[in-house]
This record gives C-alpha cells, sequence and structure tokens, in this order.
C-alpha cells in the first residue's frame, strides 16, 4: 500500500491540465474500514497537502460524528477523490475532477483495502461513476433514496459551505439521514 500510495503522489498524468500542478491528494491504509470520495481538493487543500483541510471537511466531520484524530486515521478512512489534485477554477466554482484519476488508480487502491465496509459517494461525480445507472437523475433524488445503496455505499450532498441553501430546502437530510449515518460510521469504526 506504501508504494502504491507513494506512486499516486508521484503522478503527473494530467500536468498539462493543472493551473496549480499536480499535487495528488490520496491517503489510505490496508486495514481501512471506510473509504470516503469526493470529489478533487480544493486550493486550500492543494496547499496543504492535507485531505478535506477546509471548511467542507469540517462539516464533513460533524455529518459522520468523528473526530479530527479518527477522521485522519487511515485505518478507520480512507480519502479517495474522484480527481487527486486540485482541477483549476471553472466559471461557478471548481473545475469538475480530471477523468483519468478514478479509472487510473480506484480499483488499484481499493485491491489494497480488502477489510473496507462502507464507501461514502459525496456529490455527483463520485455517485454516478460508482452507482452508475441505479444513480436517480438529480443528487437530491440519489440521497432521498440513500437505503437503496445500503450496505456497501452512504451517498451525500458535498459538505461545502455553498450547499447551504439545498441543506435548507432539504431539511429531512438533517433528521433523516444524517443520524442513520452517524450510526452506521460509529458501528463501523
Amino acid at each position: 500500500m506504501k508504494s502504491l500510495l507513494s506512486e499516486i503522489r508521484q503522478c503527473t498524468v494530467c500536468v498539462e491540465h493543472l493551473d496549480l500542478g499536480p499535487r495528488p491528494v490520496v491517503s489510505g491504509h490496508k486495514d481501512s474500514k471506510i473509504v470516503i470520495i469526493g470529489q478533487a481538493p480544493g486550493t486550500k487543500v492543494h496547499a496543504s497537502g492535507v485531505p478535506w483541510d477546509d471548511a467542507s471537511g469540517r462539516q464533513l466531520r460533524k455529518w459522520l460524528g468523528v473526530s479530527d484524530e479518527d477522521f485522519y486515521d487511515a485505518q478507520k478512512f480512507a480519502i479517495v477523490p474522484m480527481g487527486f489534485c486540485y482541477p483549476g477554477k471553472g466559471k461557478s466554482g471548481d473545475l469538475p475532477p480530471r477523468p483519468e484519476c478514478a479509472p487510473l488508480w480506484h480499483k488499484r487502491l481499493f485491491d489494497k483495502m480488502p477489510n473496507i465496509e462502507l464507501v461514502i459517494l459525496i456529490g455527483m461525480y463520485a455517485q454516478n461513476y460508482y452507482l452508475e445507472k441505479t444513480a436517480k437523475k438529480t443528487l437530491t433524488e440519489t440521497v432521498k433514496n440513500y437505503k437503496e445503496y445500503l450496505p456497501n455505499y452512504f451517498v451525500l450532498p458535498h459538505p461545502s459551505p455553498r450547499n447551504r441553501f439545498w441543506l435548507t430546502k432539504n431539511p429531512w437530510f438533517n433528521k433523516e439521514v444524517l443520524p442513520e449515518f452517524q450510526e452506521i460510521v460509529r458501528n463501523i469504526i
């Protein structure tokens, strides 16, 4: 696992497409129990090299109901984004994750983590990639029907502060989904 992580962190496959250059951000351990698959690092995470080291990460840890110490314990949580490097700025936020990463690295990483009990799919990019035809037409529908994807996957919206309007429009998420999500996470770790 260490050599694979090292290989990923040295990846330059899509260097010509990255405004800030390559800096793959990934973590995992052969004993990881939960895999978190989000979109791609933002500028703060690109600068620090620490996954989810931003406001979205703080919100995600609240949703998980875990401490920073537990979250960054790779034996508990592997962090495997759809795109390992900051993809650049788009018109209304960051660009989508680079399409090269998941096909190139995900299976190899999963093969090294035989103790995975849950994969958390954050946002549409991860959900569409892993759920394929079983993903609903919208993220809201997919998250609303989260039980269909258990016990292998748990689907979430992105915990970005930009999604506060989505959270306000969908109070069922905090009332129904998060308590069950936290219980599942607690039982695994």
